[in-house]
């Protein structure tokens, strides 16, 4: 059994231990607080799928009592199982860690205890307010806003923490600001002091107000701020305006959809990230490998291709996991040029150790045409060309045309996904989608038909290329955003300039 701590939500801050133990475990028995991203499949790096069990509490109002939960982990040890108990922040900060660990210990189970990054730190650092600072706050305390200082027996003495000074870091407490606040003004805390409530700390939605502490409730009450909240306060709380800095980011408040296939999102996400974006995953298409027997037939033979030609990535992994069910590698190719359409793909091929002989300026059909078309290797040449079903016949037409032989081989196909859509429709009907990002014409093509016409032409897109671009428009989509190069770290640049500017 395993008690880990998952951080305060930024998938980032999620430690490399309990990263390890997610990927090999049996069951995960997680909170409320743990964010979802946290346990999708595709980040948890696993090649099966592993049991969930939500035992979660919000507002007070628990799924199930305590007693039940522990009941549910000390049965699944007993059944043999290795199991990650996933709790947000850290188990032993007032996430009832130590309860679970004793009832544990008493039933004879093994455990181990992984801490994970607190919100009371983690949510004041995203807002750029260290919790202690020299010559400002040497010390800080961490409170459970749920004791409640109108109770005859508070466990809490708010005098004398009033009288403490220091940062105080208050959990869970939003419905009780206005007690909280009067108890550390009675008891000598300055009314002025500054205050900050900051929402969601860590997500792309994290959300800071700041205020008093004597006019801290009424403005939480003012901006509806809700749980979960993390209430500072402290003289520390003034160098947010100097130090901010995860909301100062260029993307931070705008919602991007991406469209791209889920096998091929996590470099366009994690940089739209990077960038203060929230990100709905929204795949138009998913790849789905074609039969390989054409492939496998080919390469048996590769040493009679004088060149092969490869335009995507998916490409490039059906390509080798090919080549080595028939026990080759990179040494079969020896004697055979490579041609890229971009540097995605180049990079693919190189990683296999195959290092590419052409990369066009343009990466699309065009571009790979006129670099070719300077060569005289080409002509009276047998060319490989493996690609995707549907894709464009440019290319291999062209080729013909300057005289080499093209076999070409249907290796992968792009097909609807749905799974992303009830998401998608609920962020459009709300209003929150910025920008939807398109990196190929099929991807407007599914994502159109997938979320009606109507929805889709009330977004506004990015694509990444004028060909990308051409099939919105065709299909009514405006399209804002044009990135100069076929590359997503063209098509990230140019959404941060359109909306920075």
């Amino acid at each position: 059994m395993y008690l880990v701590g998952a951080g305060p939500g930024d998938p980032g801050l999620m430690t490399v231990r309990g990263r390890e133990l997610l990927a090999t475990c049996d069951a995960i028995v997680y909170d409320a607080l743990v964010n979802p991203q946290i346990i999708e499949r595709s980040r948890l790096g696993r090649a099966t799928d592993v049991e969930r069990i939500f035992v979660g509490k919000r507002g007070g109002a628990p799924s199930m009592e305590q007693s039940a939960i522990t009941a549910i982990l000390v049965r699944l040890a007993l059944d043999g199982k290795h199991v990650v108990r996933l709790k947000g922040g850290d188990p032993f900060v007032f996430g009832r860690g130590g309860e679970e660990a004793v009832a544990l210990a008493q039933a004879g189970i093994d455990f181990e205890i992984v801490p994970g990054i607190t919100a009371g730190v983690a949510a004041p650092a995203y807002a750029g307010i260290p919790v202690t600072h020299r010559g400002v706050a040497t010390s800080v305390t961490f409170i459970t806003g749920h004791e409640d200082p109108g109770k005859d027996k508070d466990q809490t003495d708010w005098a004398a923490l009033a009288r403490a000074g220091g940062t105080l870091v208050l959990y869970m407490g939003v419905s009780r600001l206005g007690k909280i606040a009067d108890a550390l003004i009675a008891g000598g805390r300055p009314r002025s002091t500054p205050a900050a409530l900051i929402e969601w700390g860590t997500y792309p939605h994290q959300r800071t107000v700041t205020a008093t502490l004597e006019t801290l409730s009424a403005v939480a009450a003012r901006e509806k701020v809700i749980a979960p909240s993390i209430a500072v306060v402290g003289d520390v709380v003034a160098l947010r305006e100097e130090i901010g800095w995860f909301d100062r980011r260029p993307l931070f408040g705008r919602t991007i959809v991406v469209t791209r296939a889920r096998e091929q999102q996590s470099q366009l996400r994690a940089w739209l990230e990077a960038a203060g974006a929230m990100v709905i995953e929204a795949p138009a298409i998913r790849i789905e490998p074609l039969d390989q027997a054409p492939l496998r037939s080919a390469l048996a033979d590769i040493a009679r291709y004088q060149w092969l030609v490869v335009t995507s990535r998916n490409a490039v992994e059906l390509f080798w996991s090919a080549l080595r069910e028939l026990g080759l590698d990179a040494r079969a190719l020896a004697a055979t040029k490579l041609c890229a359409v971009g540097p995605a793909t180049a990079d693919a091929l190189l990683a296999h150790g195959l290092a590419v002989d052409v990369v066009p300026e343009r990466y699309v059909a065009e571009g790979v045409i006129d670099k070719l078309r300077d060569r005289d290797d080409v002509r009276g040449a047998r060319v490989l060309f493996a690609r995707a079903a549907g894709a464009r016949e440019l290319l291999p037409a062209t080729l013909r045309e300057m005289g080499a032989t093209v076999d070409e081989v249907e290796i992968y196909a792009a097909v609807p996904d749905l799974s992303g859509l009830d998401t998608l429709r609920d962020a459009v009907d709300a209003g929150r989608v910025d920008l939807v990002t398109f990196t190929s014409a099929s991807t407007v093509r599914y994502f159109v038909e997938a979320l009606g016409a109507e929805r889709a032409r009330s977004m506004r897109g990015a694509s990444m290329g004028p060909i990308t671009s051409d099939a919105a428009r065709t299909l009514g989509v405006p399209i804002v955003v044009e990135a100069p190069e076929s590359t997503i770290a063209s098509l990230v640049g140019a959404i941060v300039g359109h909306f920075t500017r």
